[in-house]
């Protein structure tokens, strides 16, 4: 009798990985020359990170060190969703970016659409913000596997669990 086989598709990040890029981000801005008199700081909460500095300029370089630290760790730049700039007290600005996390119930609808509509043998079925494909066919679930990687989707995929 042959088993089945299966994996979860899920979108999620190594939360140590963000709290390396977001201290080696805070430590490169201290060290700058253009930005150390900025007062600019990088605080990571549980389910944003806020940034506050001085313009529009040097947010822009905060993003770009945040961006570049982000991308030495293996870490998916889906993850951040910048929020609208605010102007905070002191002629000082503040930015929130959300981090996304999880699969929401209608990306979760199209992946299955998408894998239902081009492997007929394989089930998809959504499971909380993850989405768990089965298969007799452990071919079948590469193949999956490979076309999900070539589609471009708002969020970072990632497979686990494969057995």
């Amino acid at each position: 009798m042959a088993s089945t086989s299966s994996f979860d598709i899920v979108s999620d990040f190594d939360r140590q990985e963000l709290v390396n890029a977001v201290d080696q981000t805070t430590r490169e801005i201290q060290s700058r020359y253009d930005l150390k008199d900025t007062k600019t700081t990088v605080e990571l909460g549980e389910q944003a990170i806020t940034v506050h500095t001085d313009s529009e300029f040097t947010l822009e370089s905060v993003h770009t060190i945040l961006r570049t630290k982000a991308a030495k760790r293996q870490l998916s730049q889906k993850i951040f969703e910048y929020g609208k700039v605010e102007s905070a007290s002191g002629n000082r600005i503040r930015q929130e970016i959300t981090l996304k996390k999880g699969i929401t119930q209608e990306l979760g609808k199209k992946i299955t659409k998408l894998i239902r509509d081009e492997f007929k043998k394989v089930q998809a079925s959504i499971q909380g913000d993850a989405v768990r494909v089965s298969s007799k066919s452990k071919d079948d679930l590469q193949k999956i596997i490979q076309r999900l990687k070539e589609e471009d989707f708002p969020v970072a995929l990632q497979f686990t669990n494969y057995r």
